[in-house]
């Protein structure tokens, strides 16, 4: 059924005839008295129908609140049945007035009921196709908000790693390409999230698309692997921008800074009701890796975006034989869309 149908009939069983009727093809319809009719309409019924002895000041007045009160999409349809003898010319002029952003279509007694069961039919798809404007108007307006507020956050990230950058910077070229690599990372997560068609993006394209620029073509200087899981957005926003740094790093002072250096990447779960992801970023073939005498501020981000996000601290080890990462945390909390 597209709608419901109110009739206001009150002439002997004009009413109950009609709803018969209706209800033989399908239509749903609900019979009112001029008492019930201001808490019916208020319902919003699909279709009004009204016969000529229902037109009495009250009822007029009713509907043409109800008209004023409709939303901006709807101009409810209104079938009028009037008397042959009925000045038809001069109520239709009146009722324009009276009830405006109404579809009013009048049929002169007596009517075929094949001729009024097809005019209410047509009425009620006209209705159908009002709530199929609604509808397109509040997803529209739905998408507008979402793309607003999206925007806003990836100003603000936008804003974040230029200060990060910033930071850490020792020279204006440094700055450009720091900022600009960061900026890659975040792109490749938005394409990545985009693809999957949501907010939620599968672990194993996050990494690959944050670590890709950084493989050597033709062999495998980045392994990654680990079961298939899927992150929000805002969980992969902020893996990508740390596994940038990692890499940033490595290229820098660690294993990339070698030909024969490598990395592994692998991720897994532990058994349980609420199993622990652990992420570890291994390297190897590098130099001899010395801790830093000071904390830079990638590390510093790190430490505080990850431990937002997984509830605890990532371990930094700088084993003389190759720089070790790890970070860890329960896969219930990192599932937790915000």
């Amino acid at each position: 059924m597209l709608d419901w149908v109110l009739i206001l009939a009150p002439y002997r069983k004009d009413a109950s005839y009609m709803a018969s009727l209706l209800s033989e093809h399908s239509i749903r319809a609900q019979a009112v008295t001029a008492i019930e009719l201001a808490d019916r309409i208020a319902e919003f019924p699909g279709v009004l129908v009204v016969t000529h002895e229902a037109l009495n000041p009250d009822a007029i007045k009713i509907i043409a609140k109800f008209l004023q009160d409709q939303p901006n999409w709807s101009e409810i349809p209104i079938v009028i049945l009037l008397d042959r003898a009925a000045p038809q010319s001069r109520i239709q002029s009146a009722l324009a007035g009276s009830w405006p952003r109404s579809r009013q279509t009048f049929y002169q007694r007596p009517v075929a009921a094949l001729e009024l069961v097809s005019g209410i039919q047509s009425a009620l798809l006209t209705r159908f196709r009002q709530r199929e404007v609604r509808d397109y108007l509040e997803r529209e307006t739905e998408l507008r908000l979402e793309l607003n507020h999206r925007v806003k956050n990836i100003l603000a990230s936008v804003t974040s790693i230029f200060q990060m950058t910033r930071r850490g910077a020792d020279s204006v070229d440094g700055l450009a390409a720091d900022f600009a690599g960061r900026l890659t990372a975040l792109s490749n997560v938005h394409s990545v999230v985009f693809n999957a068609g949501g907010d939620e993006a599968r672990l194993n394209d996050i990494i690959d698309a944050t670590v890709a620029p950084y493989r050597a073509e033709g062999r495998s200087n980045i392994r990654s692997s680990g079961p298939d899981i899927m992150v929000p957005r805002s969980v992969a926003t902020t893996l990508a921008l740390c596994l940038h740094e990692l890499a940033t790093n490595a290229i820098k002072y660690g294993a990339l800074s070698r030909p024969d250096g490598q990395i592994s990447l692998e991720w897994e779960l532990s058994t349980g009701p609420d199993p622990l992801l652990t992420i570890t970023w291994t390297e190897s073939g590098g130099p001899p890796v010395v801790e830093p005498a000071r904390v830079g501020y990638g590390t510093r981000y790190m430490r505080s975006a990850l431990t937002s996000v997984f509830g605890e601290r990532p371990e930094f080890s700088f084993d003389p034989e190759g720089f070790r990462f790890v970070v860890r945390g329960p896969l219930s909390r990192l599932v937790q869309k915000p």
